[in-house]
């Protein structure tokens, strides 16, 4: 991270993992003469740093300001080892040390913490966790995000040492869509936060790691030359709040090992809101401020029962009975998939009456999930000739219609103009191939994207403790939503329509 403007000479060695293919001595001379020419920064690395530190050290009034960096492939070294490592690159004399690890999990990155808090000077630290794609002057370099992105979509102009982090826990993290909502807004009404994505392999090693109240993502410290200066007497009380998502990997095969992150990660909350309970699926964990204790939320039933009722009351399909308290009251809801989502699709349905009969490749959890919602489980098998009575609701709460399995739908082609509505969580992409075939056989479809922002709403009042709704989004950010994820439906009370200038215009 550096100011605009200023240069930065580095040829980092192939067996560094950079692109420089020559020999040392080469290597040096072009370094000297990138000196010579007034760059602002050189950037070599810390085996090959002593020779022209060495020419380098007489001069106190050197315009080149000299980075020593190293890099760390593999496991992330312990906190010792990665002490012992910045005093050895401080004794450098150089004017900035830069410190590179790619790891392979999260529940390394701590160690870095640990050097923030402890080793004084101007440094910058880089972690390269897998799963990450980022950019660094056009050429791609895992785990780097650009500094427009850190900029524009994180905003770490405003991060301080009181910043809330939030954290969205999934495998896999790449398709979420949470940070380009929740930062800006956190921005837009004041809230000192951040919502980051963050990978995880193993859910009982993290919540281990990641279990101090005191948890912070880094502090921002006096912004010198571009860098930040991380000072000594760093004191973290940022909370650590996150998000929980994860589909099951491997659907449609048997055995397929999954990832069912949102049933599971309850056992490691300390208390869990009734409703979520009685779902057994939680996707929004918040730590509690007063005791520090983990809350988890379920805000997925809501959010996905109300955007399929809103539909329904949009395009006039209700039961013809106003004393009925929803049009879901006595009609069939075939829902497909009795993983976190599928369960909170499935109590939401019978809160409204709705007769629920559930497919899943696991048919023990189908049957499970059918008994503690009084509605029927059937083999995923039969879903290929299923036949739904004319009127049914069609929800899918797989993945199936996400990459890598974006052709895919769960059941008969020729069975879709039998229902009456076609649910989608699936939000990225926001019309699946299940929702441009149903729509095709004359279904009135909801988009995954529906439910994302209802929900999204609901934690974001969790997170801040207000009482939002989707006028709290920036106006440009509510035009963002409207055309690149494609939100079709405007139910009264929740949000308005948009013309092509983005004014916005309520029903």
């Amino acid at each position: 991270m550096y100011c605009d403007g200023e240069d930065i000479t580095n040829t980092l060695p192939q067996w560094e993992g950079g692109q420089y293919g020559g020999d040392e001595n080469m290597q040096l001379d072009t370094l000297r003469s990138a000196k010579e020419l007034g760059a602002d920064y050189i950037d070599l690395e810390l085996k090959v740093a002593s020779d022209l530190m060495e020419e380098h050290k007489p001069n106190k009034h050197r315009s080149s300001k000299i980075i020593v960096s190293c890099y760390i492939d593999g496991t992330t070294p312990s906190e010792e080892d990665l002490t012992q490592l910045v005093a050895h690159m401080q004794s450098t004399g150089a004017d900035i040390i830069k410190l590179v690890s790619k790891s392979s999990s999260i529940t390394e990155l701590p160690r870095f913490f640990h050097l923030l808090s402890h080793c004084q000077g101007i440094w910058e630290g880089i972690w390269k966790g897998k799963g990450k794609r980022c950019v660094k002057l056009g050429n791609p370099v895992p785990g780097l995000p650009t500094l427009h992105n850190l900029r524009q979509a994180y905003g770490v102009d405003y991060l301080n040492a009181e910043t809330k982090v939030f954290g969205l826990i999934s495998k896999p993290v790449g398709h979420s869509k949470g940070p380009l909502l929740h930062n800006p807004t956190f921005r837009h009404v004041g809230y000192n936060g951040i919502y980051v994505p963050m990978l995880v392999d193993d859910l009982k090693e993290f919540f281990s790691v990641y279990s101090s109240p005191d948890y912070a993502g880094f502090r921002k410290g006096k912004f010198v030359k571009g860098v930040d200066q991380m000072r000594p007497d760093w004191n973290p009380k940022t909370l650590m709040l996150c998000l929980v998502e994860g589909f099951e990997e491997g659907f449609g095969k048997r055995n397929g090992k999954g990832f069912p992150y949102k049933e599971t990660v309850t056992t490691f909350c300390d208390e869990v809101d009734p409703l979520a309970e009685s779902i057994g699926a939680v996707n929004t964990i918040i730590r509690r401020h007063s005791d520090g204790k983990l809350v988890g939320y379920n805000t997925d039933c809501e959010a996905s029962i109300t955007a399929i009722e809103d539909a329904l009351k949009v395009w006039g399909c209700t039961n013809g009975e106003v004393s009925l308290p929803s049009p879901l009251t006595g009609k069939m809801f075939v829902l497909v998939g009795a993983g976190g989502a599928g369960r909170a699709l499935a109590f939401g349905a019978k809160s409204r009456g709705a007769r629920v009969v559930i497919f899943d490749i696991d048919f023990d959890r189908a049957k499970s999930l059918a008994l503690a919602v009084s509605g029927e489980a059937q083999p995923f098998e039969n879903l290929v000739s299923f036949q739904p009575e004319k009127g049914a609701i069609l929800a899918n709460a797989t993945p199936l219609g996400m990459h890598p399995n974006a052709d895919r739908i769960p059941v008969a082609k020729g069975t879709l103009g039998d229902y009456k509505i076609v649910f989608d969580a699936v939000y990225t992409p926001r019309k699946t191939t299940l929702l441009k075939e149903a729509e095709a056989a004359g279904a009135i479809i909801v988009s995954g994207v529906e439910m994302f922002l209802r929900q999204a709403i609901e934690q974001f009042n969790l997170f801040t403790g207000g009482k939002g709704n989707f006028n709290f989004f920036p106006l440009s950010l509510q035009v963002f939503l409207v055309y690149r994820l494609g939100l079709q439906l405007n139910p009264p009370g929740f949000m308005g329509t948009f013309d092509l200038k983005g004014k916005r215009r309520n029903k």
